[in-house]
């Protein structure tokens, strides 16, 4: 069974280029999906907007070389590590769902291409890693559908309760569970692999009503705001001051007067203790 590329074997039922017509078709409904979605928030034009507001506030210039060390720290932190959640049970729950999606969509598209029909033999590996990925994206959505998410965990919210942004992990996981159970019954034409599709047309077809274009977007809003820290913009923020000191707190008077001469540190209090106050 892991080592079975299901699609071919649908190939008898299904032709291959009717497979491969659904899957261009998912492509390019997340495409204008995403292009819709800018349209209608404005996304790029913001982020554009804001972009040139922060080079007129700019302190310095930065050089090239720098502006490639922050895209590459954007790469490795943002993208491929998930660095920017500081919980580790959110970040490894993030990197296995987000790992386990690449894969098992990369595995399918390969599969559904490359090796179309039983005459092609599908190197094992294949299909496995298809299992592995769908496998991965389970575990990792579900662990946050239920154990993580703020409105159950710091909430108290029933983990069952639905809204139009949860549209993007319910078809996510939905299309990951159904995937695994029509592998697991042993692939064909069933109701399985068409409540499968349905969940798969659900996530790549709802990207306008969905959270899934945010993706898109994460990784260059997050370079654009260490250029704003490296160039002194800061997003038009003011500086980190040391509260402690007399320059300061004869700038900012209120400072003394309701948090003495030698404020406490508060720290980053919200990683002081997981939320869970219901």
């Amino acid at each position: 069974m892991f080592t079975i590329n299901h699609f071919a074997a649908l190939s008898e039922v299904i032709s291959p280029a009717m497979m491969q017509g659904y899957v261009v078709l998912m492509v390019l409904l997340v495409m204008g999906g995403t292009i819709l979605d800018m349209m209608h928030k404005k996304s790029a034009q913001y982020f554009f907007e804001n972009a040139k507001k922060a080079k007129k506030s700019a302190k310095r210039s930065v050089s090239g070389g720098e502006k490639v060390s922050i895209a590459a720290s954007v790469l490795v932190n943002e993208v491929l590590t998930s660095g920017e959640f500081s919980n580790p049970r959110r970040r490894l729950s993030h990197l296995l769902t987000m790992y386990g999606t690449i894969i098992f969509i990369a595995t399918t598209a390969i599969m559904i291409f490359g090796y179309p029909t039983p005459e092609m033999p599908t190197p094992a590996l294949l299909p496995q890693l298809w299992h592995i990925g769908a496998l991965m994206l389970a575990v990792g959505g579900y662990w946050f559908w239920i154990f993580i998410r703020v409105d159950v965990s710091a909430e108290g919210l029933p983990w069952f309760r639905f809204e139009r942004a949860d549209l993007f992990i319910l078809s996510l996981l939905a299309t990951s569970t159904f995937a695994l159970i029509w592998s697991f019954t042993g692939g064909g034409l069933t109701v399985f692999f068409a409540l499968f599709i349905l969940a798969s047309t659900v996530l790549f077809g709802g990207v306008y009503f969905s959270k899934f274009a945010h993706m898109f977007f994460k990784p260059a809003a997050a370079h654009q705001k260490k250029i704003t820290m490296a160039d002194g913009s800061r997003e038009n923020l003011p500086p980190d001051y040391d509260l402690t000191d007399p320059e300061v707190q004869r700038k900012f008077p209120d400072i003394p007067m309701y948090m003495g001469k030698n404020p406490p540190n508060m720290g980053l209090c919200i990683k002081a203790e997981r939320p869970n106050h219901y």
